[in-house]
């Protein structure tokens, strides 16, 4: 047991958000390292109430586990709000335990997705969670924190959203009225930085598998353009150029969204973007615009190549519409990043081939393959408990999800293992040719839009993720393809530096020089290209004209250690 040897209450109380770990490392940090937005707009109301508030975030303190304690032990939190997710909850609570050890009367709120689904199992099972937060958390959140300061309780039940214990029962009080205007929330710029934001809340759509519209409601509100676009100035203003917009549905609101792009070009605001849309809300008109304002990738829900199995998953689009979503997503020089699901209900080697025939179809140079998981919240979770009278004590399990394969006696791990494995070999054998039938619009003012796309694709092939997947043929002659391609549209850095480096990787040193030499008199402050240049040199045994180069580069560490590399060929000290 750690305790202090003193502990006072300071006069305001300290607030801690945690953004705990999940159960399971993942192979690729992005897929659980962001915290997500709403941490962030809980802290920035409690800021803008005066409160002493800080964020943490801990995806991976769990690999350093000491640190929990000794943070708790230097902050010394009252309150201690969590963001949980069903990937998370085990962290937060195995987190919360170790607060209440170093302070029994530290008050610790569950509140996010999880919570709000499953807060009579936390406050049934969980004696160091005093507190959830159910939905849309945060004022709720902050009147819950204004009757812990004056720790008079009697109130408590008139505070919608939450739910807690008295007298032995578990009590959840009348539900909090969703946010009608979001733009009366402080934009959590202003207190904070990060690269995930949100345009909307709320999900019309009642897909089988998302907790979203039970969580946010079937009802999209929006944040005004005006104020969308201010969180981003505000941002960029700190330093953040490239930004994951994370709402379900960006596109829904056309014309809102054309405004949105609009006024980031108004404001030259020289930022780059991602975004998520459905495939039946996307045309010409919207795609031309969130090109040039700096959108490079829109990811689609896509779920199956079946339209049986997406009618099963309640996903209602049709694979025409998936069809045109990428053709012209492509058509303006935007990655149409792909998720499919596999695993699902009436799964088989057939259903199976639709996707794989869909993929040959749509080509997608993203794919995000995932097996179907049920999770609260969801419709699928529903059906499981129904069918086999499960209660969510099944959570107590050291589990993130249920694999609705374990669920389907016509379905085993072996046979969905084994869909998976298929799709990505047909996936990535036919990468090259997926490449090749890029067929952009021809409209000189998206030139340069074109060769920045066609570069940053050809970096996944030389030196990205594809660079590193042995199933993909010829990553190099792909990437090299790229990169001429995007030159003929219009000067691009990356597109020199790509090739200087296939070049420097083939040995072939005396092309790299003239490559990279072309580069640098574009470019002349790119680093990159300085860098890349001044090691062909080296290699070349021309030290003099390296130094010409690497010698710009002041600041950079890596080039300080090939500048020194050069000083050694003459004798240690610098040439005359």
């Amino acid at each position: 047991m750690i305790t202090f040897k003193t502990y006072q209450r300071p006069l305001s109380p300290k607030i801690l958000l945690i953004y705990p770990y999940p159960l399971y490392d993942r192979y690729q940090e992005e897929d659980i390292k962001p915290v997500p937005i709403g941490l962030y707009y809980v802290g920035a109301v409690l800021k803008e109430n005066d409160y002493d508030v800080e964020i943490l975030n801990w995806y991976n303190i769990h690999k350093t586990p000491q640190k929990i304690t000794d943070v708790l032990l230097e902050k010394k939190p009252d309150i201690i709000g969590f963001s949980i997710l069903n990937a998370n909850r085990w962290g937060g609570i195995e987190i919360a335990q170790i607060a209440k050890e170093i302070n029994p009367d530290v008050k610790i709120i569950f509140g996010g997705v999880a919570a709000t689904f499953l807060w009579e199992h936390f406050l049934k099972h969980f004696p160091q969670i005093d507190f959830v937060v159910i939905g849309e958390g945060e004022y709720a959140f902050l009147n819950l924190v204004k009757l812990i300061e004056t720790e008079d309780y009697n109130d408590i039940e008139n505070i919608k959203g939450i739910a807690f214990r008295k007298n032995g029962k578990i009590i959840k009080t009348k539900a909090s009225v969703p946010i009608k205007n979001l733009d009366e929330l402080p934009i959590p710029a202003r207190h904070f930085k990060y690269q995930h934001l949100v345009f909307s809340r709320g999900c019309p759509w009642q897909c089988a598998f998302c907790g979203s519209p039970k969580f946010w409601g079937r009802k999209i509100r929006f944040h005004s353009p005006e104020n969308f676009v201010r969180h981003l100035e505000m941002l960029y203003n700190k330093g953040v150029t490239f930004f994951y917009v994370s709402d379900d549905n960006f596109t829904i609101k056309k014309d809102m969204v054309i405004e949105v792009c609009k006024g980031i070009l108004d404001k030259g605001l020289k930022i780059t973007w991602v975004a998520i849309s459905r495939v039946s809300y996307v045309d010409d008109e919207i795609l031309y615009w969130m090109r040039k304002a700096g959108c490079t990738q829109i990811s689609y829900g896509i779920e199956s190549g079946s339209e049986k199995i997406r009618g099963l998953l309640n996903k209602n689009v049709k694979t025409d519409q998936v069809k045109n979503a990428f053709a012209l997503t492509y058509k303006y020089g935007i990655i149409a990043r792909a998720y499919f699901i596999y695993g699902s209900p009436k799964e088989s080697w057939e259903t199976i081939q639709d996707t794989i025939d869909l993929i040959h179809q749509i080509k997608p140079l993203i794919t995000m393959l995932y097996i179907l998981e049920i999770y609260p919240g969801t419709k699928l979770y529903s059906d499981f408990q129904k069918k086999f009278n499960e209660t969510d004590d099944i959570w107590l399990k050291r589990i993130e999800g249920i694999c609705y394969f374990e669920t389907d006696p016509n379905l085993s791990q072996e046979s969905v293992f084994a869909f998976g494995k298929k799709i990505r070999n047909e996936l990535y054998g036919d990468m090259g040719r997926f490449v090749d039938s890029l067929d952009l619009i021809n409209k000189e003012e998206l030139y340069e839009e074109h060769s920045d796309f066609l570069s940053m694709l050809g970096m996944t092939f030389s030196h990205g993720d594809y660079s590193r997947i042995g199933a993909i043929a010829d990553k190099d002659k792909i990437a090299k393809k790229l990169f001429h391609k995007s030159l003929n549209y219009y000067p691009n850095y990356r597109a020199y530096l790509g090739l200087g480096m296939i070049k420097q990787k083939a040995k072939e040193f005396e092309g790299a020089v003239k490559i990279l030499s072309e580069g640098v008199g574009l470019f002349p402050e790119s680093e990159e290209l300085n860098l890349c240049l001044g090691i062909s040199y080296m290699n070349l045994r021309d030290f003099n004209s390296a130094l010409s180069y690497l010698q710009k580069l002041k600041h950079s560490k890596e080039a300080d250690y090939y500048i020194k590399e050069c000083y050694k060929e003459f004798g240690g000290s610098e040439p005359q």
